[in-house]
């Protein structure tokens, strides 16, 4: 006898009609606040000096909160430019319709690549004479001017034209004809340490550097080329770091990289929510999850929560975060799974199967914020922020 399931024929169109339908909270998700982005942005711009070009970076699909929904709102706010980190990111927020300027802050050195870029009015971060030339007769081919960035390396050790290079260099790229300047940037290396404000720094080490190099290129005789050199860090240290231009991605979202600017009011964009989907209670002495690394002490009720680490949830966090229900934190337990985990509901009457769950974001005047995640992980919150994985709903509020 012949599966009644193995010959039972699905219909795409249902299957199709069933995934539009499905219900975007109906397991985990993640709640984006355009409203705070665009308030974010209003409240870093003013803290700059006055002519200081804002650009918004929402590399990494917006830090993990949808980077066309990040743009358009980050836009609202005053953004004047756009950055991203490879091609294919800004090629994706054109075909949302952005028209902004964005500079593509990964390197790309293929003709190919810059051709495309070119095509699609993105601005290339160039860091060798080669690229330039690619640039160049891609322009004269075409009858238009290639607008570029140029970048320094200035202590970072990752992009950019070697310091002691960079003056001969520019004398030869400022001669081509097909080629705009549009900018030349410098990225800072340590401007979230504690130290970074005094003039010893080696951010401050750096700013002096970048200073020098634009002092030997005469910059003011090119009063139209915008320099930058601040990430988020570096504009929060002194308005010294802000010359034409900054470059914002975590105060963007809501985050402070360092102690600096300790008034400015920040708000949280994102909220990182599940739902319960069983219950149940355990004996003590009892191992919960993979491993048994966590064993009970008590009759323990257990909350299983639909996310895991295939969401972007660190295992390394495992018995190390709470979850907030009502106002009230429940530890999580056990070793975190691919797709669920545990918290500990001892005593809970409120609690049902369905209920939402903040990991992080605030719930009735409590709140966990991925830096604390970071603390946890011994990370940064930047890799908390990018590691959400893409099959957890973006739902924009």
């Amino acid at each position: 006898m012949q599966s009644g399931l193995k010959n039972f024929k699905y219909d795409s169109q249902i299957v199709s009609h069933s995934l539009v339908s499905l219900d975007p909270t109906q397991r985990a998700w993640i709640e984006v606040s355009g409203k705070s982005i665009e308030h974010n942005v209003r409240e870093i711009k003013s803290l700059l000096k006055n002519g200081c070009q804002f650009m918004a970076v929402v590399k990494a699909d917006g830090y993990g909160h949808d980077a066309k929904f990040v743009s358009q709102n980050a836009i609202k706010g005053g953004a004047d430019k756009l950055g991203v980190a490879t091609l294919k990111e800004g090629l994706s927020l054109r075909s949302e319709g952005i028209e902004e300027p964005i500079l593509v802050l990964g390197n790309i050195y293929t003709r190919k690549d810059l051709l495309i870029c070119f095509k699609n009015n993105l601005m290339p971060t160039i860091s060798d004479i080669e690229q330039c030339i690619i640039c160049d007769e891609i322009g004269k081919k075409y009858k238009k001017l290639f607008y570029i960035h140029l970048k320094i390396d200035t202590g970072m050790s990752r992009l950019g034209f070697e310091s002691k290079n960079f003056v001969q260099s520019f004398g030869n790229i400022i001669s081509f004809e097909n080629i705009k300047i549009d900018g030349i940037y410098s990225h800072l290396s340590t401007a979230d340490a504690l130290d970074a404000s005094h003039e010893s720094s080696y951010a401050n080490i750096q700013r002096r550097t970048f200073l020098q190099l634009l002092s030997d290129l005469s910059i003011k005789k090119y009063p139209n080329i915008k320099i930058h050199l601040a990430n988020s860090a570096g504009t929060l240290i002194d308005n010294d770091f802000h010359f034409d231009m900054v470059r914002v991605g975590l105060c963007m979202y809501g985050y402070k990289p360092s102690q600096y600017q300790s008034h400015l009011k920040l708000k949280p964009a994102m909220s990182l929510k599940s739902k319960v989907s069983f219950i149940r209670i355990v004996d003590n002495n009892v191992g919960i999850s993979y491993g048994k690394k966590f064993i009970t002490s008590k009759k323990t009720k257990l909350a299983v929560i639909s996310i895991g680490y295939a969401d972007g949830i660190y295992r390394t966090l495992s018995n190390k975060i709470s979850l907030i229900h009502n106002g009230k934190k429940y530890p999580q337990i056990g070793s975190i799974t691919m797709d669920q985990l545990m918290i500990d509901i001892t005593g809970a009457n409120d609690i049902n199967v369905g209920d939402t769950v903040t990991l992080l974001g605030s719930d009735s005047g409590q709140c966990i914020s991925p830096v604390d995640w970071a603390d946890a992980a011994e990370t940064i919150p930047w890799e908390i922020l990018c590691a959400f994985k893409n099959r957890l709903p973006r739902v924009q509020i």
